[in-house]
Parts: structure tokens; sequence; C-alpha cells
């Protein structure tokens, strides 16, 4: 039997091109259509985006400019200097999110079908307490 975290490492292995295979469908990469999430939440500077997404600057400003030329997202320039940008999600991005996220549900749905729901409720409860484990292990590695 596999160990909790390498069991983990075969589902992300597995879940992986099922997500790229989605997003492909919408001409977005994983990373973009999750961004694109956050954005349609309410995350709309990249400040926020950073921390919530964990990306570094660069990679996140990368990722934004792709949002925004392919109309996912719109960009303005806020404050007294014009430097901060705020972002906001398009009538398109909703759409393609919304497209998207129902297509990860559906795949939630067949991946889970035989599982009963107190099956289902006792995985998710074990992988939330899992993610604040690793989050805190994180958060002390650093330091």
């Amino acid at each position: 039997m596999k160990s909790s975290l390498a069991a983990l490492m075969t589902v992300t292995k597995s879940q992986q091109p099922l997500l790229r295979q989605m997003v492909k469908q919408h001409h977005l990469t994983v990373s973009e259509w999750q961004l694109l999430d956050q954005i349609g939440s309410g995350a709309n500077t990249q400040e926020v985006l950073a921390q919530q997404t964990r990306l570094d600057t660069s990679t996140l400003s990368r990722q934004l400019k792709g949002l925004v030329a392919k109309d996912m997202v719109t960009k303005e320039a806020v404050g007294r200097d014009k430097r901060q940008l705020v972002y906001s999600i398009t009538a398109i991005g909703t759409a393609t999110a919304a497209e998207i996220n129902s297509a990860f549900d559906a795949l939630a749905d067949q991946v889970f079908e035989h599982w009963s729901a107190d099956e289902r409720n006792l995985l998710q409860i074990l992988l939330n307490r899992l993610a604040k484990s690793m989050e805190r292990q994180r958060t002390m590695s650093l330091k």
C-alpha cells in the first residue's frame, strides 16, 4: 500500500492530463483557469492574486497578460500614479470559467460515482485537514 503522500502524487499525475484537456478546449492553461476563477471570485489586484495563488510577480504578470490578450479579463490603472492595476473578469471570461467549472464538477461526479455520500464527506474532511497540515509545514519551512 502506498503512503498517503505517494498516493496523492499518483492522483495528481492522473488528474493533470484530464485538467489540461478540459481547459485546452477553451485555449487556456490550468494555471490561467485557476487565475480566472480567482479574479471571478473578487481577487482583483496583483498583490491579492499573488498571495492567493502563491505565484511570483513575473509569472503572475505573464499569466494576467495572457488572460487580457484572450479577452478573459480587463485591466484598469488606478491610483494617483496609475501604476496599480485592477483586473475584472469579462463576460467571455465568466462564461468560459463557468463552462470549465461545470466540466470539472462533471469529472468529480464521474470519479466519485460509486462512492457513498459518507465516503465523499470523509475524504473531503481528511483532504482539508491534510491541506492545513501541509500549509502549516510550508509556513514553518519558510522561517
